[in-house]
C-alpha cells in the first residue's frame, strides 16, 4: 500500500540465446528509492521479490530513443564488438536500462550493461 513512485533505471536482465535474440524470459529491477531501503515494504503479490543486488563492474554502452527489443540486441552486438576477445565478462545474460518516463519524446537514455568478471 506504499506509493514509491518510478525509480530510474529500470533494469531488464535480457537472456541471449545462441543467434543473439533474446529468449521469452526476463526479470525486471527496480530500484527502491533511498527512504525505504532500511526497511522495504513487502509486496503484496507473490511474484514480487525483493532482491539485493550486489555491487558489480560493468561495462557499458548508452543510447537514446524509445528502446526496442531490437535495439537492446543490436547495442549489445556493438557493445560485444567493441569489448573484443579481451573482457572478460557475463555471456549468458545482460541489463537493459532505461532511464526516462514514456512521456518524455526527447534526449532519452537507455543502457546495455555487460557484467565484469
Amino acid at each position: 500500500g506504499a506509493g514509491m513512485g518510478m525509480t530510474a533505471p529500470v533494469s531488464i536482465t535480457a537472456f541471449p540465446a545462441e543467434d543473439g535474440s533474446l529468449q521469452q524470459k526476463v526479470k525486471v529491477y527496480l530500484r527502491i528509492p533511498n527512504q525505504f531501503q532500511a526497511s522495504p515494504p513487502c509486496p503484496s503479490d507473490e511474484s514480487i521479490k525483493i532482491e539485493e543486488r550486489q555491487g558489480m563492474t560493468i561495462y557499458s554502452t548508452q543510447f537514446g530513443g524509445y528502446a526496442k527489443e531490437v535495439d537492446y540486441v543490436n547495442y549489445a552486438a556493438k557493445l560485444k564488438t567493441a569489448l573484443g576477445s579481451e573482457a572478460a565478462y557475463r555471456k549468458d545474460f545482460y541489463f537493459c536500462n532505461g532511464y526516462d518516463p514514456p512521456m518524455k519524446p526527447y534526449g532519452r537514455r537507455n543502457e546495455v550493461w555487460f557484467v565484469k568478471e
